[in-house]
């Protein structure tokens, strides 16, 4: 089996393994360092001669609190880290001509963390079951790939914004452009993601400029709100380059600085601006050039119309997050979170604050051993589950293919604490549920390895015909808005109708089509 391959750039050496062939390492762009540090990504430069494709490329520079949990289910970025960090990984079954679908994965991480080469996300499994090509890759992460700039700095060598956004779409157009020596058909491309990934790909269905890098999309716990307005990109800019001490910031004054010290500048503006209650920073934001409007109302308007989308949430999200500070959350700190949410500057925000606490339970005293779990239903609701339900939604109106699922598979470990949880379906989705915590959880549930080949068979089967179906599922209805069929995975009920009622009822009128958060 051949492991050489001829790229536009150059041609490059992989290697085998049961049952096809990996490339790992490959650049899609220059290396975004020097005078390249805040610039949009730029054609890798050609070389001669073979280039060893066998090992990854180095992962995004980045930091954030990766607690204990969260590495034993998803992983962590590679130990090696740096700014030339634009690589991506090809698994094929052969590179042959025929023009298998092509699978793209946009990792997640808040937009501050991850990387395409995290082992959980090897291609290995999915591509020899589904017959498939896939692809994973590395963008630029925080105060690197979404610092605005506008507002602060007005030359005219001011650099753009959501270079992380701009390097996705440069491997989505490597992906257009060599894909087919890989044995991959360039027409027939699927992007899919999870959590800031699927966030992204929500972005890149509303970014005109990004029009025919795929043709269907996977939004795995993420939709279409996390893109944020360009004041509230000025404030996180502004708290940034405060951490810097900097007061006149321009590009060439930052060129100098270590990434080290970008990298605390950027945890401390994270912090001054609130990721405790599931806003980001650091994400795409509303630029007037790659992102013209709020993605959601192109989205509204049919602006994606052609591209058929599998959408859904895992039915615990939150509890993932809450998991280590869960004795914590008493009735008096919920109260607090939530004016935090509610707060817009407004008369209202009171009231805002006891609508909330109200719909997500009353208070019943001091230490309230239902705060936690209120906090948890309130979060999931709010920064994943309506959401995935508005674009499911606005996308359904225009585009037939629309389907929606709801994962409901809980770890038979630590007595159920994390119940299907943010991220636990990432296993199913690649074959990997032998790693990390499920490993010990299948010995409780073997059911685990059926659902792990349903899910991979549906999601190749949407890749292939933008329709997803697997042997071990029911029949999966199309979405809709008049009774929104949702597919469970992992659970006993199968198909169910409009299982987030009760959350689109109430975030509706709060939460705007830019971003998730209230305010």
């Amino acid at each position: 089996m051949t492991s050489h391959v001829a790229t536009k750039s150059g041609r490059i050496e992989g290697e085998s393994f049961g049952g096809g062939v990996r490339f790992r390492g490959i650049p899609f762009a220059k290396p975004p360092i020097g005078a390249l540090r805040f610039r949009a990504p730029e054609p890798p430069e050609p070389w001669s001669g073979l280039r060893d494709a066998r090992d990854y490329g180095p992962s995004s520079p980045q930091i954030g609190p990766v607690n204990r949990v969260i590495r034993s289910l998803i992983g962590a970025a590679g130990s090696r880290q740096s700014q030339d960090c634009l690589y991506l990984n090809v698994w094929t079954p052969k590179c042959d001509g025929a023009r298998r679908p092509v699978m793209v994965w946009i990792h997640g991480g808040a937009f501050i963390l991850g990387s395409g080469s995290t082992s959980l996300y090897s291609g290995e499994r999915l591509a020899t079951r589904g017959d498939v090509v896939v692809v994973t890759l590395n963008y630029r992460l925080g105060a690197l790939g979404f610092l605005s700039w506008k507002g602060f700095h007005s030359g005219s060598d001011r650099p753009p914004a959501n270079l992380g956004l701009r390097d996705q779409m440069a491997a989505l157009a490597w992906v257009r452009e060599n894909i087919e020596a890989f044995g991959g058909d360039p027409e027939n491309v699927t992007v899919f993601g999870e959590s800031a990934g699927a966030m992204s790909i929500g972005t890149l269905l509303g970014v005109p400029s990004a029009r025919g890098l795929f043709h269907k999309a996977i939004l795995q716990s993420g939709a279409a709100h996390n893109v944020s307005t360009p004041e509230k990109a000025a404030q996180v800019a502004g708290e940034f380059f405060a951490s810097l001490g900097i007061e006149d910031p321009s590009p060439d004054a930052l060129l100098e600085l270590p990434v080290g010290r970008l990298m605390e500048a950027q945890a401390r503006a994270t912090v001054g601006i609130g990721l405790e209650n599931g806003l980001m920073a650091w994400q795409p934001c509303v630029d007037g050039d790659l992102i013209p409007e709020p993605p959601l109302a192109a989205i509204d308007r049919g602006f994606a119309h052609d591209v058929p989308m599998l959408i859904g949430t895992n039915r615990d999200e939150y509890r993932l997050f809450t998991f280590m500070d869960r004795d914590r959350v008493n009735d008096a700190e919920l109260a607090a979170r939530v004016r935090r949410i509610a707060r817009r500057g407004e008369a209202d925000d009171a009231l805002l604050a006891e609508r909330i606490l109200n719909t997500y339970g009353p208070s019943t005293g001091e230490r309230d051993p239902g705060a936690n779990e209120r906090w948890i239903a309130l979060q999931g609701d709010r920064i994943f589950h309506y959401p995935a339900v508005r674009l499911a939604d606005a996308q359904s109106a225009h585009q037939a293919r629309t389907y929606a699922y709801l994962f409901e598979w809980s770890l038979p470990l630590i007595g159920g604490g994390l119940g299907a949880c943010h991220g636990l379906d990432l296993p199913f989705v690649f074959g990997a549920t032998r790693g990390g915590l499920l490993r010990v959880g299948l010995a409780a549930d073997r059911g685990a390895s059926r659902l792990a080949d349903a899910m991979q068979d549906a999601w190749v089967a949407f890749a292939r015909t933008g329709e997803p179906a697997a042997d071990a599922l029911p029949d999966w209805p199309a979405y809709e808005t008049h009774r929104r069929y949702t597919m469970t995975l992992g659970g006993r009920r199968g198909v169910v109708k409009d299982p987030h009622e009760a959350a689109r009822a109430f975030w509706s009128p709060f939460i705007p089509n830019g971003e998730v958060g209230v305010g």
